[in-house]
């Protein structure tokens, strides 16, 4: 990008491209085309628009922290905070979570959601259902 000139997006028009997709852990990058759009290169990662139902896979973020804006539906964050077991939080339209660097989360969505999210790289996966992703071997992404 130079200096000086802006990257415009316009996220409603980019969001109205994606068809909702009902994602499982083990969902392919092929599986999910459609449902997912990159907007844009940032920092060290993406800008992403994404339509998803269903459970995806656990990820963590290694070099920092993930931004997800909620933009329509309902969705649950299970994320690990600390020693204890994963935990999970409601974030609904408008609600913006700012997941911590190398926290392990996944996000659950019976209905579907469309989410805005700042996605830094490198991070690592588990790409099947397991209910605590510590000590579960991990691919790197």
């Amino acid at each position: 990008m130079d200096a000086g000139i802006p990257t415009i997006i316009d996220l409603n028009a980019e969001l109205g491209k994606l068809r909702m997709f009902r994602r499982s852990p083990a969902s392919t990058p092929e599986e999910r085309r459609g449902s997912v759009a990159g907007l844009g290169a940032y920092r060290d990662g993406l800008l992403l628009a994404i339509k998803a139902a269903g459970k995806d896979h656990w990820e963590c973020h290694l070099t920092g922290d993930e931004l997800v804006h909620v933009r329509g539906g309902a969705a649950s964050l299970e994320i690990v905070c600390d020693e204890g077991p994963p935990r999970c939080f409601a974030p609904g339209t408008g609600t913006v979570a700012v997941i911590p660097r190398g926290a392990w989360h996944r996000l659950h969505s019976l209905d579907g959601f469309t989410q805005m999210a700042v996605t830094p790289f490198p991070g690592e996966t588990i790409e099947r259902d397991v209910d605590d992703p510590r000590g579960v071997e991990c691919k790197p992404v």
